[in-house]
Protein backbone atom coordinates (compact mmCIF):
# COMPACT_ATOMS: atom_id res chain seq x y z
CA UNK A 1 0.00 0.00 0.00
CA UNK A 2 1.31 3.19 -0.81
CA UNK A 3 2.43 5.26 1.91
CA UNK A 4 0.16 8.71 1.14
CA UNK A 5 -2.77 9.38 -0.58
CA UNK A 6 -2.80 13.26 -0.94
CA UNK A 7 -4.04 13.62 -4.92
CA UNK A 8 -4.31 17.47 -5.59
CA UNK A 9 -3.76 21.24 -3.54
CA UNK A 10 -6.84 23.05 -3.86
CA UNK A 11 -8.12 26.88 -2.67
CA UNK A 12 -10.96 27.01 -0.90
CA UNK A 13 -12.55 30.20 -1.81
CA UNK A 14 -11.74 29.95 -5.42
CA UNK A 15 -11.95 26.23 -6.52
CA UNK A 16 -8.71 26.64 -7.89
CA UNK A 17 -6.09 22.74 -8.19
CA UNK A 18 -2.80 22.89 -7.67
CA UNK A 19 0.41 20.94 -8.04
CA UNK A 20 1.08 18.82 -5.11
CA UNK A 21 4.90 17.29 -6.69
CA UNK A 22 5.95 21.40 -6.93
CA UNK A 23 6.45 24.27 -4.58
CA UNK A 24 3.49 25.89 -3.76
CA UNK A 25 2.60 29.10 -1.11
CA UNK A 26 -1.01 30.89 -1.61
CA UNK A 27 -3.08 30.64 -4.24
CA UNK A 28 -3.15 33.30 -6.77
CA UNK A 29 -6.46 34.54 -4.93
CA UNK A 30 -4.66 35.28 -1.97
CA UNK A 31 -6.13 32.06 -0.11
CA UNK A 32 -4.53 29.09 1.71
CA UNK A 33 -4.20 26.15 0.11
CA UNK A 34 -5.36 22.95 1.15
CA UNK A 35 -4.78 19.10 1.24
CA UNK A 36 -7.14 16.68 -0.88
CA UNK A 37 -6.72 13.01 -0.54
CA UNK A 38 -8.23 9.78 -2.55
CA UNK A 39 -10.97 9.13 0.05
CA UNK A 40 -12.65 6.96 -2.40
CA UNK A 41 -9.44 4.70 -2.75
CA UNK A 42 -8.36 4.54 1.11
CA UNK A 43 -12.05 3.55 1.58
CA UNK A 44 -11.06 0.04 -0.49
CA UNK A 45 -7.44 -0.38 1.45
CA UNK A 46 -7.22 1.12 4.70
CA UNK A 47 -9.35 0.50 8.25
CA UNK A 48 -9.36 1.36 12.06
CA UNK A 49 -8.33 -1.96 12.24
CA UNK A 50 -4.75 -1.86 10.52
CA UNK A 51 -3.63 1.47 13.23
CA UNK A 52 -3.34 -1.29 16.02
CA UNK A 53 -0.26 -2.21 15.15
CA UNK A 54 1.45 0.72 14.54
CA UNK A 55 3.44 2.95 16.77
CA UNK A 56 1.68 5.95 18.48
CA UNK A 57 2.56 8.61 16.86
CA UNK A 58 1.35 11.28 13.96
CA UNK A 59 2.82 8.95 10.83
CA UNK A 60 0.28 6.14 12.03
CA UNK A 61 -2.44 8.16 10.12
CA UNK A 62 0.69 8.55 7.10
CA UNK A 63 -2.06 7.50 4.28
CA UNK A 64 -3.89 11.00 5.26
CA UNK A 65 -0.42 12.76 5.82
CA UNK A 66 0.76 14.39 2.48
CA UNK A 67 4.62 12.63 2.75
CA UNK A 68 4.95 10.68 -0.01
CA UNK A 69 7.84 8.78 0.79
CA UNK A 70 8.66 7.62 4.57
CA UNK A 71 12.27 8.07 4.08
CA UNK A 72 11.61 11.39 4.05
CA UNK A 73 9.69 12.17 7.50
CA UNK A 74 11.37 13.60 9.68
CA UNK A 75 10.46 13.14 13.64
CA UNK A 76 11.05 13.00 17.32
CA UNK A 77 7.92 10.75 17.79
CA UNK A 78 5.70 13.65 17.99
CA UNK A 79 1.90 12.56 18.92
CA UNK A 80 0.08 10.16 20.54
CA UNK A 81 -0.98 13.26 23.64
CA UNK A 82 -2.80 11.41 26.13
CA UNK A 83 -6.55 12.46 27.23
CA UNK A 84 -6.66 13.12 30.82
CA UNK A 85 -10.02 13.11 32.77
CA UNK A 86 -9.81 16.69 34.94
CA UNK A 87 -12.78 15.45 37.00
CA UNK A 88 -12.22 18.10 39.84
CA UNK A 89 -12.18 20.80 37.64
CA UNK A 90 -15.48 19.30 35.95
CA UNK A 91 -16.73 19.07 38.99
CA UNK A 92 -16.40 22.78 39.61
CA UNK A 93 -17.63 23.82 36.85
CA UNK A 94 -20.27 21.42 36.45
CA UNK A 95 -19.33 19.49 33.51
CA UNK A 96 -19.41 15.60 34.13
CA UNK A 97 -17.61 14.73 31.48
CA UNK A 98 -14.45 17.03 31.39
CA UNK A 99 -11.20 15.90 29.22
CA UNK A 100 -7.80 17.56 28.37
CA UNK A 101 -5.68 16.44 25.80
CA UNK A 102 -2.11 17.17 26.70
CA UNK A 103 -0.05 18.62 23.84
CA UNK A 104 2.56 19.61 26.43
CA UNK A 105 4.27 16.24 26.33
CA UNK A 106 5.21 16.89 22.65
CA UNK A 107 8.91 17.39 21.16
CA UNK A 108 9.41 21.05 21.99
CA UNK A 109 6.96 21.10 24.44
CA UNK A 110 4.32 22.18 22.55
CA UNK A 111 1.62 21.28 19.77
CA UNK A 112 3.60 23.24 17.16
CA UNK A 113 5.65 20.29 17.13
CA UNK A 114 2.91 18.35 15.12
CA UNK A 115 2.47 20.97 11.97
CA UNK A 116 6.66 21.41 12.04
CA UNK A 117 7.12 17.89 11.70
CA UNK A 118 4.47 17.79 8.77
CA UNK A 119 5.72 21.15 7.27
CA UNK A 120 9.20 20.33 7.27
CA UNK A 121 9.31 17.10 6.45
CA UNK A 122 7.47 17.84 2.97
CA UNK A 123 9.34 20.84 2.93
CA UNK A 124 12.28 18.64 3.11
CA UNK A 125 10.91 16.05 0.30
CA UNK A 126 10.31 19.11 -2.08
CA UNK A 127 13.49 20.38 -2.14
CA UNK A 128 13.50 23.35 0.21
CA UNK A 129 16.62 24.32 1.84
CA UNK A 130 15.91 27.90 3.49
CA UNK A 131 13.02 28.85 4.76
CA UNK A 132 11.53 31.65 7.00
CA UNK A 133 8.49 32.20 9.06
CA UNK A 134 7.54 34.67 11.80
CA UNK A 135 6.05 33.54 15.18
CA UNK A 136 4.62 34.34 19.07
CA UNK A 137 7.23 31.82 20.06
CA UNK A 138 6.66 28.23 20.11
CA UNK A 139 6.34 27.56 16.39
CA UNK A 140 9.68 29.25 16.15
CA UNK A 141 11.03 26.90 18.70
CA UNK A 142 9.58 23.97 16.61
CA UNK A 143 10.54 24.65 13.70
CA UNK A 144 14.02 25.18 14.32
CA UNK A 145 14.36 22.49 16.15
CA UNK A 146 13.09 20.25 13.60
CA UNK A 147 15.11 22.07 11.18
CA UNK A 148 18.63 21.05 12.66
CA UNK A 149 16.91 17.35 12.71
CA UNK A 150 16.25 17.59 8.83
CA UNK A 151 19.15 19.75 7.79
CA UNK A 152 17.72 22.97 6.63
CA UNK A 153 17.98 26.79 7.52
CA UNK A 154 15.68 28.19 9.61
CA UNK A 155 14.99 32.10 9.63
CA UNK A 156 12.83 33.08 12.24
CA UNK A 157 11.46 36.73 13.23
CA UNK A 158 9.72 36.83 16.92
CA UNK A 159 8.43 39.46 18.80
CA UNK A 160 10.98 40.60 21.21
CA UNK A 161 8.10 39.95 24.56
CA UNK A 162 7.89 36.43 23.64
CA UNK A 163 8.12 33.75 26.10
CA UNK A 164 11.95 33.70 26.86
CA UNK A 165 12.57 29.82 26.89
CA UNK A 166 11.33 29.57 23.22
CA UNK A 167 13.60 32.43 21.91
CA UNK A 168 16.44 30.32 23.82
CA UNK A 169 14.97 27.09 21.82
CA UNK A 170 15.39 28.99 18.54
CA UNK A 171 18.96 30.02 19.62
CA UNK A 172 19.98 26.80 20.85
CA UNK A 173 18.86 25.36 17.48
CA UNK A 174 21.42 27.30 15.38
CA UNK A 175 18.80 29.30 13.50
CA UNK A 176 19.17 32.85 12.63
CA UNK A 177 17.13 34.68 15.07
CA UNK A 178 15.50 37.81 15.14
CA UNK A 179 13.57 40.08 17.39
CA UNK A 180 11.17 42.73 16.49
CA UNK A 181 10.11 45.43 19.07
CA UNK A 182 6.30 44.46 18.02
CA UNK A 183 3.93 42.52 17.02
CA UNK A 184 3.50 38.92 15.17
CA UNK A 185 2.40 41.01 12.68
CA UNK A 186 4.95 42.93 12.39
CA UNK A 187 7.46 39.76 12.03
CA UNK A 188 5.08 38.85 9.21
CA UNK A 189 5.89 42.02 7.49
CA UNK A 190 9.79 41.77 7.92
CA UNK A 191 9.52 38.22 7.12
CA UNK A 192 7.36 38.93 3.86
CA UNK A 193 10.20 41.00 2.90
CA UNK A 194 12.96 38.52 3.88
CA UNK A 195 11.19 35.80 1.49
CA UNK A 196 10.88 38.61 -1.54
CA UNK A 197 14.09 39.19 -1.48
CA UNK A 198 16.31 35.93 -0.67
CA UNK A 199 13.85 33.20 -2.20
CA UNK A 200 13.16 31.77 0.89
CA UNK A 201 10.44 29.14 1.59
CA UNK A 202 7.55 31.05 3.46
CA UNK A 203 6.39 28.85 6.28
CA UNK A 204 4.14 31.32 7.95
CA UNK A 205 0.83 30.24 9.05
CA UNK A 206 -0.69 28.82 5.97
CA UNK A 207 1.34 30.30 3.82
CA UNK A 208 2.36 26.73 3.47
CA UNK A 209 -0.21 23.94 3.31
CA UNK A 210 0.86 21.62 5.35
CA UNK A 211 1.70 22.72 8.55
CA UNK A 212 -2.10 22.08 9.22
CA UNK A 213 -1.73 18.50 7.84
CA UNK A 214 0.37 17.65 11.05
CA UNK A 215 -1.98 20.01 13.27
CA UNK A 216 -5.05 17.99 11.67
CA UNK A 217 -3.78 14.44 13.37
CA UNK A 218 -4.71 16.54 17.16
CA UNK A 219 -8.62 15.83 15.80
CA UNK A 220 -7.36 12.04 14.06
CA UNK A 221 -5.90 11.24 17.98
CA UNK A 222 -9.04 12.52 19.69
CA UNK A 223 -11.30 10.32 17.50
CA UNK A 224 -9.30 7.11 17.77
CA UNK A 225 -9.10 7.99 21.60
CA UNK A 226 -12.82 8.08 22.04
CA UNK A 227 -12.67 4.79 20.09
CA UNK A 228 -14.69 7.07 16.85
CA UNK A 229 -17.47 8.20 19.70
CA UNK A 230 -16.52 11.60 18.97
CA UNK A 231 -16.44 14.06 21.88
CA UNK A 232 -19.76 16.57 21.79
CA UNK A 233 -17.20 20.00 22.71
CA UNK A 234 -13.74 20.54 21.80
CA UNK A 235 -12.70 24.30 22.78
CA UNK A 236 -8.85 24.93 20.95
CA UNK A 237 -7.19 28.22 22.20
CA UNK A 238 -7.32 30.14 18.60
CA UNK A 239 -4.35 32.70 17.66
CA UNK A 240 -3.38 31.93 14.14
CA UNK A 241 -6.38 29.35 14.16
CA UNK A 242 -4.25 26.57 12.34
CA UNK A 243 -5.18 23.90 15.15
CA UNK A 244 -9.23 24.21 14.40
CA UNK A 245 -8.94 24.66 11.01
CA UNK A 246 -7.08 21.45 11.54
CA UNK A 247 -9.31 19.21 13.88
CA UNK A 248 -12.70 20.08 11.62
CA UNK A 249 -10.95 18.95 8.12
CA UNK A 250 -9.92 15.82 10.21
CA UNK A 251 -13.32 14.88 11.06
CA UNK A 252 -14.60 15.56 7.46
CA UNK A 253 -12.10 13.45 6.51
CA UNK A 254 -12.83 10.63 9.36
CA UNK A 255 -16.76 11.01 8.09
CA UNK A 256 -15.73 10.68 4.20
CA UNK A 257 -14.00 7.26 5.47
CA UNK A 258 -17.25 6.24 7.13
CA UNK A 259 -15.02 6.15 10.67
CA UNK A 260 -17.38 8.49 12.59
CA UNK A 261 -20.73 9.01 12.13
CA UNK A 262 -21.89 11.28 9.16
CA UNK A 263 -24.31 12.98 11.87
CA UNK A 264 -22.07 13.95 14.44
CA UNK A 265 -19.35 16.19 14.52
CA UNK A 266 -17.53 17.88 17.40
CA UNK A 267 -18.89 22.02 18.14
CA UNK A 268 -15.98 23.84 17.71
CA UNK A 269 -15.10 26.57 20.34
CA UNK A 270 -12.65 29.10 19.24
CA UNK A 271 -11.15 30.85 22.68
CA UNK A 272 -9.37 33.78 22.66
CA UNK A 273 -8.30 36.30 25.17
CA UNK A 274 -10.39 39.84 25.93
CA UNK A 275 -6.80 41.70 24.85
CA UNK A 276 -6.99 40.35 21.26
CA UNK A 277 -10.33 38.32 19.92
CA UNK A 278 -10.73 39.72 16.63
CA UNK A 279 -12.56 35.66 16.27
CA UNK A 280 -14.93 36.52 18.46
CA UNK A 281 -15.92 39.91 17.27
CA UNK A 282 -15.98 38.07 13.80
CA UNK A 283 -18.41 35.81 14.67
CA UNK A 284 -20.82 37.78 17.14
CA UNK A 285 -21.77 39.80 14.18
CA UNK A 286 -22.33 36.86 11.57
CA UNK A 287 -18.97 37.85 9.85
CA UNK A 288 -17.25 35.37 7.52
CA UNK A 289 -14.07 37.04 8.11
CA UNK A 290 -12.44 39.02 10.99
CA UNK A 291 -10.64 43.08 11.18
CA UNK A 292 -7.38 43.96 12.17
CA UNK A 293 -7.54 43.75 15.92
CA UNK A 294 -5.86 47.35 17.44
CA UNK A 295 -2.75 47.36 20.00
CA UNK A 296 -3.70 43.63 21.12
CA UNK A 297 -2.35 42.15 24.38
CA UNK A 298 -2.85 39.45 26.55
CA UNK A 299 -0.02 37.28 28.87
CA UNK A 300 -1.28 34.28 26.53
CA UNK A 301 1.04 34.94 23.79
CA UNK A 302 0.67 32.52 21.66
CA UNK A 303 -3.10 34.19 21.12
CA UNK A 304 -1.98 37.27 20.68
CA UNK A 305 -2.45 37.32 16.80
CA UNK A 306 -4.14 40.59 15.49
CA UNK A 307 -4.97 39.29 12.42
CA UNK A 308 -5.09 35.69 11.18
CA UNK A 309 -5.18 34.96 7.14
CA UNK A 310 -6.83 32.06 7.72
CA UNK A 311 -9.80 33.46 10.12
CA UNK A 312 -12.54 32.49 6.99
CA UNK A 313 -11.72 29.18 7.77
CA UNK A 314 -11.89 29.14 11.44
CA UNK A 315 -14.95 30.95 11.12
CA UNK A 316 -16.22 28.67 8.66
CA UNK A 317 -15.59 25.89 11.11
CA UNK A 318 -17.38 27.41 13.76
CA UNK A 319 -20.13 27.91 11.54
CA UNK A 320 -20.21 24.91 10.35
CA UNK A 321 -20.22 22.77 13.29
CA UNK A 322 -22.57 24.79 15.72
CA UNK A 323 -19.49 26.02 17.77
CA UNK A 324 -19.08 29.26 18.65
CA UNK A 325 -15.99 31.92 19.69
CA UNK A 326 -15.28 33.19 23.45
CA UNK A 327 -12.98 35.87 25.09
CA UNK A 328 -11.82 35.29 28.64
CA UNK A 329 -10.06 38.04 30.75
CA UNK A 330 -6.27 38.12 32.04
CA UNK A 331 -7.74 37.62 35.79
CA UNK A 332 -9.87 34.24 34.60
CA UNK A 333 -6.55 32.95 32.61
CA UNK A 334 -4.32 33.22 35.39
CA UNK A 335 -6.48 31.89 38.42
CA UNK A 336 -7.54 29.01 36.00
CA UNK A 337 -3.94 28.26 35.48
CA UNK A 338 -3.29 27.94 39.47
CA UNK A 339 -6.04 26.18 39.42
CA UNK A 340 -5.66 23.52 37.30
CA UNK A 341 -1.99 23.26 38.58
CA UNK A 342 -3.02 22.80 42.13
CA UNK A 343 -6.20 20.84 41.65
CA UNK A 344 -5.35 18.57 38.58
CA UNK A 345 -1.67 18.63 39.03
CA UNK A 346 -1.10 19.50 35.53
CA UNK A 347 1.09 22.98 34.51
CA UNK A 348 -0.75 24.09 31.66
CA UNK A 349 0.10 26.90 29.51
CA UNK A 350 -1.76 30.47 29.89
CA UNK A 351 -3.35 29.19 26.21
CA UNK A 352 -4.45 25.99 27.43
CA UNK A 353 -5.94 27.92 30.86
CA UNK A 354 -7.92 30.44 28.41
CA UNK A 355 -9.63 26.93 27.48
CA UNK A 356 -10.37 25.85 30.90
CA UNK A 357 -11.58 29.44 31.74
CA UNK A 358 -13.45 29.98 28.44
CA UNK A 359 -15.36 26.10 29.61
CA UNK A 360 -16.47 27.53 33.25
CA UNK A 361 -17.66 30.65 31.33
CA UNK A 362 -19.65 28.62 28.53
CA UNK A 363 -20.93 26.48 31.27
CA UNK A 364 -22.39 29.28 33.34
CA UNK A 365 -24.52 30.42 30.08
CA UNK A 366 -25.23 26.93 29.47
CA UNK A 367 -24.19 26.66 26.00
CA UNK A 368 -22.32 24.06 27.45
CA UNK A 369 -25.01 21.23 28.90
CA UNK A 370 -23.60 19.03 32.40
CA UNK A 371 -23.89 15.68 30.25
CA UNK A 372 -21.48 16.82 27.38
CA UNK A 373 -18.17 14.95 26.86
CA UNK A 374 -15.76 18.17 26.84
CA UNK A 375 -12.44 18.13 25.52
CA UNK A 376 -9.86 20.89 26.59
CA UNK A 377 -6.56 21.62 24.04
CA UNK A 378 -4.02 22.40 26.51
CA UNK A 379 -1.18 23.73 23.14
CA UNK A 380 1.94 23.74 25.59
CA UNK A 381 4.03 22.80 28.92
CA UNK A 382 3.43 25.49 31.90
CA UNK A 383 7.32 26.05 32.25
CA UNK A 384 7.72 27.33 29.00
CA UNK A 385 6.08 30.70 30.67
CA UNK A 386 7.30 30.18 34.31
CA UNK A 387 8.93 33.52 34.59
CA UNK A 388 5.54 34.91 33.45
CA UNK A 389 3.53 33.40 36.22
CA UNK A 390 3.03 35.36 39.57
CA UNK A 391 3.18 33.55 42.35
CA UNK A 392 3.86 34.42 46.23
CA UNK A 393 7.06 32.68 47.88
CA UNK A 394 8.65 33.34 50.93
CA UNK A 395 12.19 33.95 51.31
CA UNK A 396 13.55 32.12 54.50
CA UNK A 397 17.29 33.36 55.94
CA UNK A 398 19.71 30.73 57.32
CA UNK A 399 18.41 29.53 60.56
CA UNK A 400 14.50 30.63 60.16
CA UNK A 401 12.15 28.39 61.43
CA UNK A 402 9.30 26.47 59.32
CA UNK A 403 7.50 26.16 62.50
Amino acid sequence: MQYSYMTRLFCPKCGRNYDPEQIHQLCTCGSPLLVDYDYEELKKVWTKESLAARSSNIWRYHELLPVRKEENAVTMGEGGTPILPVSKMGEKYGISHLFMKDEGLIPTGSFKARGAAVGLSKAKELGVKKFAMPTNGNAGAAWSLYAARAGLEANVVMPVDAPVTTRKECAASGARLWLVNGLISDAGKMVGELVGKKGYYDASTLKEPYRIEGKKTMGLEIAEQFNWEVPDVILYPTGGGVGLIGIYKAMVELQKLGWISSDKIPRLVAVQADGCAPIVKAWEEGKQESEFWNNSKTGAFGINVPKAIGDFLVLDAIYQTKGCAVSVSEEAIQLAQLDVASKEGLFICPEGAAVFAAAQKLREEQWIKEDDTVVLLNTGQGIKYADDLEAEVPVLEPGDSLV
